[in-house]
């Protein structure tokens, strides 16, 4: 059950996280991230959202382990999505399985002329039980400083 709740949890950040960027006129961004251990389980993740101008991009990982009479289970999740009025926007997630872990890439930006909205998670799923995530990201109009956020969970 905590599973799904941190799920959600990390789901509505995001969103709730993007929706306050893009209510604002300057440039912002906002990560939160999570981790809870306990009974020979682990899990934990980062969500991070970040708007300028007419473009936003949100990203989110995560991550989960249990420890079992069976041995070690891991599952990974990750997503991006991106946004521009009148711009271009991409996102994409990477994947990746190795024998010590399980990693999610994710990767979402948007840009409509020098204005520009990026974010980018990288989640880590361990077969050692181990679940770590971070998320940062940045927002840019010209003739101000860029915003950035970072959140790390380990």
């Amino acid at each position: 059950m905590r599973y799904v709740a941190l799920t959600l949890v990390a789901a509505a950040s995001c969103a709730l996280a993007s929706s306050m960027a893009q209510a604002q006129t300057k440039p912002s961004a906002a990560t939160v991230g999570s981790k809870i251990s306990g009974a020979g389980s682990t899990v934990g993740g980062t969500a991070g959202s970040a708007a300028a101008g007419g473009t936003s991009a949100s990203t989110l990982g995560l991550g989960a382990t249990s420890t079992g009479k069976a041995g070690t289970s891991s599952a990974i999740a990750g997503a991006g999505s991106a946004a521009a009025a009148n711009g271009r926007a991409t996102s994409a997630t990477k994947i990746r399985e190795n024998p010590q872990m399980l990693r999610s890439q994710s990767r979402a930006m948007a840009m409509d002329s020098g204005t520009f909205s990026r974010s980018m998670s990288n989640t880590s799923a361990r077969h050692d039980g181990d679940v770590w995530s971070w998320t940062r990201s940045m927002a840019h109009q010209p003739g101000s400083k860029p915003v950035m956020s970072t959140t790390r969970v380990r």
